[in-house]
């Protein structure tokens, strides 16, 4: 029988778009002592979580909670609740993550319009406004921040907008919440997934969710009770007439709401350790306080910036919108930008991440994000990367690089 070494993994520095580090109060909180689902410090803890949540969405919305998934869980799982077959949806694309928001949107069965912006830029407000005027879709999906570009999306008037559509607003904020503002009701979005493993710095593993009174409506039209829980003459457990029930079992939100309701009507088995750690994550967001939060962000976004530019490499994309929390890398003609990363990691443990489709092999992607958007790691990364950019043969200013980051660190 073979025997299996004690599982040790590596110290690293994570520089990506995610996961990044987990604080290390976030590891400890996963450690503790499992409760039971519906026990009633266990469901305190829920809580504490929804109302933590609110804050951080910036919401006074009823229904803030995770879905148990990753990221991806949390956009299917709203997709799905509010997209019925037929349902027109208008989704503006400008990197990878609008192209998945079109790929669950049609297997929900919507009826896709698609805007595409090359990569690399962000829409113009003005032009998917004109657009949900043009096509009047039932729902409008778009990516807050995209972090395969490293661009951020103005919603506010976007949101605006919608409501006079009456078309609901889904945002995928998956990239930006803890990091970058995400104004909920002010920008008048109906439907918002975040993520853990990026900015709140907690193991992927959940999805948050929040929306609307909106979209409560449309959610509860559709809204089907699994039939080993029906109490015998309960209401509602069937979809209204001529409405179709959502797809999904475990991605339902209308069962969902219930399990996080009062009535903690059972859906599945929650998973306990996961919760802790969002929590915790949570709580430090809100112990540091969101501005001040938001602020961290950008200092060493700023420190990264001007070491990379005075190292001389270029930066990609458009920077009137760039995202604070990614900063991509042109690779230089003729360089194996794998090798780079390859060379980072053996050496230095330190990991940034390439990226997709037409940008494959044309950027590197580097993330400062949650417990990850450090001091020590921007001057640990940028020391290590002109080390291995000069190892590769590449001509730059040695020393430069981290000089203008400390200038930028004094000066803030």
């Amino acid at each position: 029988m073979r025997a299996y070494a004690e599982l040790s993994p590596s110290p690293r520095t994570i520089m990506t778009p995610g996961p990044v580090e987990v604080d290390p109060r976030v590891l400890r909180a996963l450690s503790y002592p499992i409760l039971g689902q519906f026990d009633p410090e266990f469901t305190a803890l829920m809580n504490d979580t929804m109302e933590m949540l609110r804050e951080v969405f910036r919401t006074t919305n009823e229904w803030a909670y995770p879905v148990d998934g990753t990221s991806r869980s949390g956009i299917e799982a709203v997709l799905a609740s509010l997209i019925e077959p037929g349902d027109r949806v208008l989704i503006p694309i400008y990197g990878r993550f609008g192209h998945l928001l079109h790929e669950i949107a049609e297997r929900c069965g919507g009826r896709a319009v698609t805007m595409e912006k090359e990569w690399g830029a962000v829409f113009d407000q003005a032009e998917v406004i004109e657009a949900i005027r043009r096509e009047r879709p039932n729902l409008v999906a778009i990516v807050h921040g995209e972090t395969s570009t490293g661009r951020v999306q103005p919603l506010d008037a976007i949101g605006r907008a919608c409501r006079e559509a009456d078309a609901l607003l889904v945002v995928d904020a998956v990239a930006t919440l803890g990091g970058v503002p995400v104004e909920t009701d002010a920008w008048c979005l109906d439907a918002v997934i975040g993520g853990t493993q990026k900015c709140l710095s907690v193991p992927s593993g959940m999805a948050p969710v929040t929306y609307n009174e909106r979209a409560e409506r449309k959610i509860l039209a559709r809204k089907r009770v699994e039939r080993g829980l029906r109490a015998p003459g309960q209401p509602n457990v069937e979809p209204a007439e001529g409405r179709r029930p959502i797809q999904s079992n475990y991605l339902d939100l209308a069962q969902l709401q219930d399990y996080w309701s009062p009535a903690r009507l059972n859906h599945h088995t929650e998973m306990t350790s996961m919760l802790y750690g969002l929590r915790e994550g949570l709580r430090l967001a809100l112990n540091e306080g969101l501005e001040e939060r938001f602020a961290r962000h950008r200092l060493h976004e700023s420190a990264l910036v001007a070491g990379l530019s005075a190292m001389g490499v270029a930066l990609y994309g458009d920077p009137s919108c760039k995202l604070p929390v990614v900063t991509c890398v042109e690779i230089p003609d003729g360089l194996d930008g794998e090798s780079v990363r390859a060379m980072l990691l053996r050496l230095f443990n330190i990991e940034i991440a390439s990226s997709f489709g037409p940008l494959k092999g044309r950027i590197w992607r580097i993330g400062t994000m949650g417990y990850s958007c450090r001091r020590d790691n921007v001057l640990h990364l940028l020391g290590a990367f002109e080390a291995v950019l000069l190892r590769h043969g590449v001509k730059l200013p040695a020393g430069a690089a981290l000089q203008a980051a400390l200038d930028v660190y004094e000066e803030g």
